[in-house]
């Protein structure tokens, strides 16, 4: 029988296209591509032969029919997506589905994805974290997500388009607070990657004076429990006084306590001030 392979391609450097990924891709006789004309310029760098064939969100269903098909013509097929790992807010489970139940192996050949890309560069936690795709535009599938990422005690994950980050930012902050902890990553692997991490209120002021182009993927901070913030608050009163009892000014201290520890600078200035007693 055939075996459907589901091939992680580059985000944007094409270098990130893994050996076993070409491998593969010239091992297969035909290749699903969500845009046949972006995956050929990958099938050609690869060296592979494969016919392209376009699945999408539109054909998904029907083409399905012709992949089991193929599997049962002891063809091996390959599962691209126009970036990334493939079914990560792409087409494809349905038919990965399909393919499972009728008996066939399906391979995972593992690599680049926006997803983990971001929040290992974020410098947010990511011992666990929540990928949620991208944000509803409207209604109450809206309010639940951002309820969701407000109570999360996890990491939170999401893709956007540029044009709507703002937005997203704005709705976050009202939802977590201002104050919470984001990274805005753009054009990753890409010439003009940026990671941007500050708070909810910050990076929304930053784009919404610099309008960002390209992919974007944004990484929340979890939700701080009641005991994190008790330990942030005592760590907070004990480098102020540190730095009080040195001699530094007040309100440097504060932009240092905020700096160090990842502390609202509100919070900052009132902790120190009440520690120099002003």
């Amino acid at each position: 029988m055939g075996t459907l392979f589901v091939v992680s391609t580059p985000i944007g450097n094409l270098s990130d296209l893994s050996p076993r990924a070409e491998e593969t891709l010239r091992s297969v006789r035909r290749i699903l591509a969500e845009d046949t004309r972006r995956s050929r310029i990958l099938a050609e760098r690869a060296g592979s032969k494969a016919r392209l064939v376009s699945l999408h969100a539109h054909n998904e269903r029907e083409r399905t029919h012709a992949v089991l098909g193929w599997l049962a013509d002891q063809e091996d097929l390959a599962l691209v997506s126009d970036a990334g790992t493939p079914l990560v807010s792409d087409p494809g489970a349905k038919l990965v589905g399909a393919v499972l139940d009728a008996g066939y192996r399906v391979v995972p050949v593992p690599g680049p994805s926006a997803v983990i890309a971001a929040l290992v560069a974020s410098g947010l936690p990511s011992e666990r974290f929540a990928f949620l795709g991208f944000p509803e535009r409207k209604g109450a599938a809206r309010r639940e997500l951002l309820e969701r990422v407000a109570s999360s005690a996890e990491t939170t994950v999401l893709f956007e388009s540029p044009k709507r980050l703002v937005r997203l930012l704005d709705d976050l902050a009202e939802a977590c607070g201002p104050d919470r902890s984001v990274a805005v990553a753009r054009e990753l692997t890409k010439i003009h990657e940026e990671v941007r991490r500050g708070t909810l209120a910050e990076i929304s002021s930053y784009y919404e004076t610099s309008p960002p182009l390209g992919e974007v993927t944004v990484v929340v901070s979890p939700a701080a429990t009641h005991h994190d913030l008790e330990d942030r608050v005592a760590s907070a009163r004990a480098l102020a006084t540190e730095l009080l009892e040195g001699g530094m000014k007040p309100s440097k201290a504060a932009k240092e306590v905020a700096a160090r520890l990842d502390l609202a600078r509100n919070d900052a200035y009132r902790i120190v001030h009440e520690l120099a007693g002003s």
